[in-house]
């Protein structure tokens, strides 16, 4: 999927949601606990409850790696479920991988080929040859941390370098010289609207994916302000005020409820920025 064609479906829902599956078996409500596979079974109401009002998906893999293998079963049965029945919604699975060489290359091919997801999160903390290998794939992308919304982000990502640029700028700077708007994106934090600016000026045509809205306090009318591109540029994502908006028989119908809510406010900013 292309840049174009993630622009289309913007319009076309009127929406930039992202809904975040961090699926944790212990939260799940009662009504599912008693399936064979409840945390799909979760997912699949989830996905077809919000479906109408997001145009990505993004599953942190790390609260499936937790049931071990029957949490990987899990993940491979919703990234299925998604392609099958949605097509057109981008899957990103938040892996936040980053090593070197061989193993970066074995990382990209469990994704990519094997799992079929559209992007994956990769740490570039090593440098070049941690992302370049997820970078050969075909219509496959990289999502590159840069900005994140958690408070221990400024440990480092803020740490001026030897021109008193903060560490994140020269990521971005360094990482769009390996690809372009169409491979590429790098997560920019919610939380952070004033840095998201500043990210905008250094890439003015990639995408950013934005966490930090919902649950972590963000605020989206600022990052629309401080984010928005010609083909909107964002993907703003929204994990536990919707998945666990309820934790009763209710919970798909309360999901669709704050997915709706969002679409709803995304709409007035696409309008607003003159993209619808």
């Amino acid at each position: 999927m292309n840049r174009a064609a993630i622009f289309e479906q913007i319009k076309q829902k009127q929406s930039f949601l992202c809904v975040g599956l961090d699926t944790v078996k212990a939260q799940l409500p009662a009504e599912v606990l008693q399936d064979d596979d409840p945390v799909f079974s979760f997912n699949k109401a989830i996905i077809d409850a919000t479906a109408a009002y997001a145009v990505a998906f993004k599953p942190n893999t790390a609260f499936y790696e937790t049931e071990g293998s029957e949490g990987w079963r899990s993940l491979e049965k919703t990234v299925a479920y998604i392609k099958e029945k949605y097509p057109e919604i981008f899957i990103i699975a938040d892996a936040k991988r980053g090593d070197i060489g061989n193993t970066s290359t074995a990382y990209a091919r469990a994704f990519f080929d094997r799992m079929q997801v559209d992007a994956v999160t990769v740490a570039p903390y090593m440098g070049n040859d941690s992302v370049k290998p997820f970078l050969g794939f075909e219509d496959k992308w990289v999502v590159l941390l840069a900005l994140t919304s958690n408070s221990g982000s400024a440990d480092f990502q803020n740490t001026p370098d030897v021109n008193g640029q903060p560490l994140y700028t020269k990521v971005i700077q360094t990482a769009s010289s390996w690809a372009g708007a169409d491979k590429l994106m790098f997560v920019a934090g919610a939380t952070h609207p004033a840095e998201l600016a500043n990210i905008r000026a250094i890439v003015p045509d990639y995408f950013l994916l934005v966490p930090g809205v919902g649950a972590q306090g963000g605020d989206l009318e600022a990052v629309c302000r401080a984010g928005l591109n010609p083909q909107c540029g964002l993907l703003v994502n929204a994990s536990r005020s919707i998945i666990y908006a309820s934790k009763s028989a209710d919970f798909a119908i309360q999901a669709a409820a704050e997915a709706s809510k969002l679409q709803q406010q995304m709409k007035v900013q696409l309008q607003l920025a003159g993209l619808l």
